[in-house]
């Protein structure tokens, strides 16, 4: 079980990486941009949607970092620890990309941006180790097996 908990671990932590640097372009990109005579990254609306998204990615890594400690350790809710953070992580990447491609516009889709490839990868990362809906079992079984 060591081994799936370690793998899962791993596409989350993958997943973490693809959704910051599909977070590094947008801002990149909308440093670039410019719309209405100012570049789109003084936006207040675009700044409170990266300031969501990377709020969001610290959370995930939190307990992407939580549940390898456990794991570490040896603690008996390291399985239920892992499978909250390969859900939530994978997840989490996956709509941080999806962000980073709208605010990307229409160059979102063409490949020399490199965000339609982060969101395809990072697709796959909620599949990949279990799928998420399978975390979710894993997850409900230990918040229930206290009750029989």
């Amino acid at each position: 079980m060591n081994g799936l908990n370690g793998g899962r671990l791993g596409i989350a932590a993958c997943s973490l990486g693809g959704a910051r640097n599909a977070l590094d372009r947008s801002l990149a990109h909308l440093a670039d941009r410019e719309a209405f005579g100012r570049r789109l990254l003084d936006a207040q609306a675009l700044q409170f949607r990266l300031a969501d998204m990377a709020t969001e990615l610290a959370a995930a890594r939190a307990l992407v970092h939580q549940a390898a400690q456990a794991l570490d350790r040896g603690d008996p809710q390291a399985p239920h620890l892992c499978a909250m953070a390969k859900r939530f992580a994978t997840d989490t990447g996956y709509s941080v990309a999806d962000r980073a491609l709208q605010l990307h516009g229409g160059y979102g889709y063409l490949s020399e941006y490199g965000i339609e490839k982060i969101v395809r990868d990072l697709r796959v990362h909620q599949i990949l180790e279990g799928t998420n809906e399978i975390m979710r079992v894993i997850v409900a079984r230990g918040l229930t097996e206290a009750f029989g």
